[in-house]
């Protein structure tokens, strides 16, 4: 079934990446688009991030899948950021993006001084919420408004109604959310001065709170159930993989993924669940729900903190936020992502986490196939047999029982892992 019967505008699957490696994982395991950051003037400043010679190899390896690539530049500027700022905006304009995604008009202002051939998005950071908002950035000459996370459907739909046909849009669709309005928020560098709003976030929205009377101090008040304190900003993690009808109908253009601190396997298996969802959806709707099951399962297969709808179908309401805990559900371990198959057919890793000779593991492919194999051997790069690799980004050869190619990614169930609690 094509959008044209179903009366949709056509979507993009929008995915995060952190490195090239991750970039090139997104591409083949189903995003439509990729989302990078360089190595400034982006809110993911502790993320690994693109020189501009990897932003030009990530650019030429996306474009030859057909898939297009996002610089972010979203910061909240200060004077001090401008001069360097224009700077980068230029190198940025050699480098050919597909878009360059900003919040801040300054910032707005100098990307279409230096840029004026590529495209300009604007963050979900410009807290838009409303189609004036919309019509106001579509005559300074941006294609794209990221919607604010506190945005429902229905007032997604009345933005869709009311900006002209070629504007698109853009709303998250899964990951983790934030306590302050559409991200900008104050607490990191009020406790830590470290500016949210520059990229350097701590985080503070998961640690543990508890009240404290000013002539008793250390003397710790429980503010919900426990008097070990709780977790009153920790919210779930956002999952519309129920709701792809929903998002569609909105009007919604591009589904986007956050996740650009994440590793490879929560990229490839987000980005390979929501392929399968979308398309099956678009083939058939009865698919669709048919396969509901599995898109559930492969979903908790990477990292999350059990999951919402956020604000989509109304306001959240306590249900949406976790008090007792700040730790991610950890189904499964990242092994490693496989990078060649030698002349032996072994395939060539750089171990993520340790597993040993005997050992079950499962190839994750983009097709969305899911492969067990038993891990019959393991060799150094001297080609010395080894029991296990107990080292970080050690590079080992693996003989497995059936064959992998390059990209496959390689994980194992996590027998500590947590009961699931999905939505």
């Amino acid at each position: 079934m094509i959008y044209e019967e179903l009366n949709l505008r056509e979507v993009e699957l929008l995915c995060p990446a952190n490195s090239l490696e991750v970039l090139k994982i997104a591409v083949l395991y189903g995003a439509d688009a990729v989302y990078i950051g360089g190595e400034a003037y982006g809110l993911r400043a502790k993320a690994k991030n693109f020189s501009l010679e990897e932003m030009r190899e990530g650019i030429d390896f996306a474009h030859a899948h057909g898939t297009k690539v996002y610089v972010t530049a979203n910061i909240l500027a200060h004077n001090y950021d401008l001069e360097g700022a224009r700077e980068y905006f230029g190198e940025l304009a050699k480098v050919a993006p597909d878009a360059i995604l900003v919040a801040d008009p300054g910032m707005f202002t100098l990307a279409k001084e230096m840029c004026p051939d590529i495209q300009l998005h604007i963050s979900t950071q410009a807290n838009n919420t409303n189609y004036l908002t919309y019509d106001f950035w579509w005559k300074m000459g941006a294609s794209r408004v990221v919607t604010a996370r506190e945005l429902s459907l229905n007032e997604i739909k009345q933005i869709r109604e009311h900006i002209p046909e070629e504007m698109e849009i853009e709303s998250f669709v899964h990951g983790a959310m934030c306590i302050s309005y559409s991200g900008r928020c104050l607490l990191s560098n009020y406790f830590t001065g470290r500016d949210a709003n520059h990229g350097a976030c701590t985080h503070p929205c998961r640690w543990k709170y508890a009240v404290v009377e000013e002539s008793r101090p250390g003397e710790y008040l429980p503010i919900e159930e426990t008097d070990r304190g709780t977790f009153i900003f920790n919210s779930k993690d956002l999952c519309m993989i129920e709701h792809i009808p929903e998002l569609l109908e909105a009007g919604i253009d591009s589904l986007k993924i956050e996740g650009r601190m994440k590793t490879a396997l929560y990229v490839a298996t987000v980005a390979r669940t929501y392929r399968k969802a979308i398309d099956d959806y678009l083939e058939s709707p009865e698919k669709y729900k048919a396969n509901m099951n599995w898109y559930h399962e492969e979903i908790a297969k990477c990292t999350y903190r059990q999951f919402t709808t956020g604000f989509y179908f109304g306001k959240p309401n306590t249900e949406a936020q976790i008090y007792d805990s700040n730790t991610y559900i950890n189904e499964y371990i990242y092994l490693g992502t496989v990078a060649e198959i030698d002349g032996r057919g072994y395939a060539r890793i750089e171990q993520k986490n340790k597993f040993s000779v005997g050992d079950v593991i499962e190839i994750m492919k983009p097709d969305a196939r899911n492969v067990a194999v038993t891990v019959r051997g393991m060799y150094d790069e001297e080609g010395n047999a080894i029991e296990s690799c107990p080292h970080p980004k050690q590079i080992v050869y693996l003989d497995l029982s059936e064959p992998a190619e390059p990209y496959d990614i390689l994980r194992v169930e996590n027998a500590l892992s947590q009961d699931k609690n999905l939505l």
